[in-house]
């Protein structure tokens, strides 16, 4: 019989809820390019379709990367490090550096990937800002969201972001030179132990269970869709030229065909195909007719229910409705799980 690899794992169970109730740290770099230029605002207002010149020096800003189609092709957070100097934090950054290579026209850049460069650590959950504030030498107290400074932790100069993937309120990065990642660590480790939060070392926890909760997207999530498919239209600066652009005006006026949905399966103990793990998804039916097919399914420790989302036909579900998935009961419902 399969058992549910959430529901029962206490590892996964304890990590995730640390995060929730306390605070958990873990260790997550990204890939990071480095690009400035005297063009590089006007190049970056062409490869994404956010806003991205009115970014003030030490902010964030996230944003989806198109193709022609206004497919997503990348998801991504956006730091202005200096006036002509940005950072790009992604997953994909030889995916991103061969679309700027291809795409680059006569725009005055320069880019490096900058990765091996810095290692970043994710402090996350209600008590961050407090296990923060007892390592820092400058206080962050001021830190607004998707904003970041430099500063020094116990001798170790280090770049705070105020961030994360997990839906909390309060949320930092930490950005050091590889060679601090063992002496950081145990600052972490104790800092977190003492207010009783932990380290989170499953992946799973990371990158699905806690970012789901909180519909929050992986980049998997995102492949083959465009932003008015998953709720990321408002995203979009219409007012500039960008690649992808005329693609999306169609999709607006005509309207997408697909949407993302949340649904959840009470059952305990299923197997259910979906995207994040290879292929197309399982099938999904509303009175025997396929609508959609399962993006993601994880786990939901807050509401102890399996939970994820399903690319449906627009229109064709609604919240309520009872829905078949590989022969199990599941209801179509709100996407995120902490309100």
């Amino acid at each position: 019989m399969y058992k549910n690899v959430f529901k029962y794992d206490e590892m996964k169970r304890s990590e995730h809820m640390a995060v929730r109730t306390t605070v958990g740290w873990y260790y997550w770099t990204h890939q990071l390019l480095d690009v400035s230029g005297p063009d590089v605002v006007a190049f970056l207002e062409y490869f994404y379709p956010n806003n991205i010149g009115k970014l003030e020096v030490g902010r964030d800003r996230y944003t989806t990367m198109l193709n022609e189609q206004g497919e997503i092709i990348d998801d991504v957070v956006i730091m202005r490090i200096e006036e002509n100097r940005f950072w790009i934090s992604s997953l994909y950054a030889s995916r991103t550096d061969d679309w700027w290579y291809f795409n680059q026209g006569n725009f005055d850049v320069e880019w490096d990937e900058i990765t091996d460069e810095w290692a970043m650590y994710s402090v996350q959950g209600p008590k961050a800002k407090e296990m923060m504030e007892k390592l820092v030498q400058n206080s962050i107290a001021d830190l607004r969201f998707f904003s970041h400074m430099e500063n020094v932790i116990s001798g170790i100069p280090c770049i705070i972001n105020r961030g994360g993937f997990t839906g909390e309120k309060f949320g930092y990065e930490i950005y050091v030179n590889p060679g601090e990642m063992e002496d950081l660590e145990a600052l972490l480790k104790e800092a977190a132990h003492e207010l009783g939060g932990r380290e989170v070392t499953e992946f799973q926890v990371m990158a699905w269970t806690l970012p789901t909760e909180a519909n929050f997207y992986y980049m998997r999530d995102l492949a083959h869709t465009n932003p008015f498919e998953v709720g990321l239209e408002k995203n979009i600066d219409w007012d500039k030229d960008f690649i992808g652009k005329e693609a999306l005006l169609k999709i607006k006026e005509e309207g997408p065909q697909r949407e993302m949905l949340g649904f959840e399966v009470a059952e305990d103990d299923i197997y259910i195909q979906s995207k994040q793990l290879g292929g197309p998804g399982e099938a999904v039916y509303l009175d025997g007719e396929e609508v959609g097919r399962v993006s993601k399914l994880v786990y939901s420790y807050v509401k102890e229910i399996n939970n994820g989302y399903i690319l449906a036909q627009k229109g064709k579900l609604k919240i309520g409705d009872k829905i078949e998935i590989h022969g199990h009961e599941a209801v179509i419902t709100e996407k995120n799980w902490l309100k």
